[in-house]
C-alpha cells in the first residue's frame, strides 16, 4: 500500500476477525465508530464424514480480499494497528525447514481424532487439572498427533489461526494465551507451553509458535501489498475471548453468550482459574501487561450452523434471516425437538460419538415446526451450559451480554431469557469479536490510558426479560433431557 502524505496522526484500528467461514475486516477509530466493514466467506472442504477442513491459501486470499475493500477510501497513513482474533482450535502445520504448508487445516468442528482421544482417556484427570480442558477432538492437540502421524519423517511447524495469518502478515510464528490455553498444551497456571504433556502425547518434534501477551506490538506487517509495512500487529485472542473483551466484560463476575457458528458462553472469574467439575472449560481469557484474566467457558458446536443446515441440508429456508418469521408463524414446535448434535455434543456433556435427532415428528409437522425447534435446540443447549457453570460458581449467572449474527434474532433471544431465567442485553454492534481485537491492539499501542478507559463502551440496545412461568420451563427442560439421552 503506498504511503500518504496526510499529517494526520494515526488514530484508526483494524480489527480482523478470521471466522469459520470467512473473513471480517473492521476498521474503527479510538471512539469505537465503525469506519468501514468488509466480510469475504471462503469454502468448507468435508472430505469425509465428521472431517471439516480449511485450505489455507483460501484463507490467505480471502483476507487480503477482505482488507482491500475494507481499506478502500482509508488514509494509510491514518492506520495505527491491527488486532486479530480467530477460529481457535483450528489447526495447520507446515514444514519447519521450508515453510511449505502441508494441506488443509483441520477445523474445530472435526471429529477424526476421536480414536486418539479414547486411546489417551485414561490421563484426562490430570490433564484437565494442568491445561483446564477435557481430552476432546475440539482441541487442537488431538488434530495435531493425527496430521503428525500423516506427515511422518517431515519436521513440523504447528499453529492455530491467529498463527496463520501472523505468518503471512508478518513472517513471525507467534500465538497469544487465550489461543495458546486451547490447544491441550498450555499449562493453564503458568501460561507457558506444558513439557510432560508435549511428551506424554508424542508431540516433542513438533515446533510451536512463540507466546505473546494478548495486547501489545507483537510483530509488524511485511510486504503485504494491501498494507503498510511496518505497521504494528498489536492484539490478539481467539474468537470468544475477543468478544468478552469487546462486550466490555472486563470485570469478574461479568458475561457474554456468542451465537456465531456455535453458542458459547464466557464468564470473566479474574485473576484465579476456576476448576470446574461441571463440564466447562477452564481457560486464559487474556494476558495484558503480565497480568492474565481467566473465564470459564461452555459451548454447543451448532448454532447458526443448525440453521445453515437447514438452508443448504433441507433447503426449508433460502437465507438464514427467514428463520425468525417461519418459526414465528406457529405458536409452538408441534412437539418435534431437534438435537444439533451432527458433530457431537460439547460442553457439559463432552459426548463426541453423539449424533444429530429429530424427535418427535408426526404428520402435522411442517417446516415451521422445525424452524421452531431449532431455535429452542440452540436456546436449549445454552440452558445446559449455563447450569453447569451456575454449578461451578455456586451461584447463578444474570444480566448476560449477548453478540454475534444469530443475536439479531428477537424469536430466539426471547426463547433464551425464558428458558435460562435470565435478562439478556445486545449491544448495538453486534460484531463484538473483530471489536475486541481493535480494542486490544488500540490498548497495545497506548491509544487508551487503560481499562478503566473502556469499561463504559458497551451500548445496549435492547434487553429481553424471562417471560413464561416457572412450571412450564421446568417442564420443556425436563423434556429436553429426555430426548438428548437419545442422541
Amino acid at each position: 500500500m503506498p504511503v500518504s502524505r496526510s499529517s494526520s496522526p494515526p488514530d484508526l484500528l483494524i480489527g480482523i476477525d478470521q471466522g469459520t467461514s470467512g473473513n471480517t475486516v473492521l476498521v474503527i477509530d479510538r471512539n469505537l465508530t465503525v469506519l468501514a466493514r468488509a466480510n469475504i466467506g471462503f469454502a468448507q472442504h468435508y472430505p469425509q464424514p465428521g472431517w471439516v477442513e480449511h485450505a489455507p491459501d483460501e484463507i490467505w486470499a480471502s483476507l487480503r480480499t477482505a482488507l482491500r475493500l475494507a481499506l478502500d477510501g482509508i488514509d494509510p497513513a491514518r492506520l495505527a494497528a491491527i488486532g486479530i482474533t480467530n477460529q481457535r482450535e483450528t489447526t495447520f502445520v507446515w514444514d519447519a525447514d521450508s515453510g511449505e504448508s502441508l494441506g488443509n487445516a483441520i477445523v474445530w468442528l472435526d471429529r477424526r481424532s476421536s480414536a486418539w482421544c479414547e486411546q489417551h482417556k485414561a490421563l484426562e484427570t490430570d490433564t484437565r487439572a494442568r491445561t483446564g480442558l477435557p481430552i476432546d477432538p475440539y482441541f487442537s492437540a488431538s488434530k495435531l498427533a493425527w496430521l503428525q502421524q500423516h506427515h511422518g519423517g517431515r519436521r513440523l511447524s504447528f499453529g492455530t489461526a491467529d498463527t496463520h495469518l501472523l505468518r503471512r502478515l508478518s513472517g513471525q510464528n507467534l500465538t497469544d494465551r487465550s489461543n495458546a490455553s486451547r490447544t491441550l498444551l498450555l499449562d493453564i497456571d503458568s501460561g507457558e507451553w506444558c513439557d510432560e504433556l508435549i511428551a506424554r502425547f508424542a508431540l516433542g518434534a513438533v515446533q510451536l509458535p512463540r507466546l505473546v501477551p494478548s495486547s501489545g506490538i507483537c510483530a509488524r506487517v511485511r510486504g503485504v501489498p494491501e498494507l503498510p509495512d511496518g505497521l504494528p500487529i498489536a492484539g490478539i485472542a481467539g474468537d470468544q475471548q475477543a468478544a468478552l473483551f469487546g462486550q466490555g466484560c472486563l470485570a469478574a463476575g461479568q458475561s457474554k453468550i456468542t451465537y456465531g457458528t456455535g453458542s458459547f458462553i464466557m464468564l470473566n472469574t479474574g485473576s484465579t482459574p476456576v476448576p470446574s467439575s461441571h463440564g466447562m472449560l477452564t481457560t486464559i481469557a487474556w494476558q495484558i501487561d503480565q497480568r492474565t484474566t481467566y473465564a470459564l467457558e461452555g459451548g454447543a458446536y451448532l448454532a447458526g450452523a443448525l440453521v445453515a443446515w437447514l438452508r443448504d441440508g433441507l433447503g426449508i429456508i433460502e437465507r438464514a434471516d427467514q428463520i425468525e418469521m417461519l418459526a414465528a408463524s406457529v405458536p409452538d414446535s408441534g412437539g418435534v425437538t431437534v438435537i444439533p448434535a451432527h458433530a457431537g455434543l460439547g460442553a457439559p456433556h463432552w459426548r463426541p460419538q453423539a449424533r444429530g435427532l429429530i424427535h418427535g415428528l408426526s404428520g402435522g409437522t411442517t417446516r415451521a415446526h422445525l424452524a421452531r425447534a431449532a431455535l429452542e435446540a440452540i436456546a436449549h443447549s445454552q440452558c445446559d451450559i449455563l447450569e453447569a457453570m451456575a454449578a461451578d460458581c455456586a451461584a447463578p449467572l444474570r444480566d448476560i451480554r449477548v453478540d454475534g449474527g444469530a443475536a439479531a434474532n428477537n424469536l430466539l433471544l426471547q426463547m433464551q431469557a425464558d428458558l435460562a431465567g435470565v435478562t439478556l442485553h445486545r449491544p448495538r454492534m453486534l460484531e463484538t469479536t473483530a471489536l475486541g481485537a481493535a480494542m486490544l491492539a488500540g490498548l497495545g499501542i497506548g491509544l487508551w490510558s487503560g481499562l478503566d478507559e473502556l469499561r463504559q463502551v458497551y451500548l445496549p440496545e435492547r434487553s429481553f426479560t424471562p417471560q413464561i412461568a416457572s412450571a412450564e420451563v421446568e417442564a420443556a427442560r425436563s423434556h429436553w433431557r429426555r430426548v438428548l439421552a437419545l442422541a
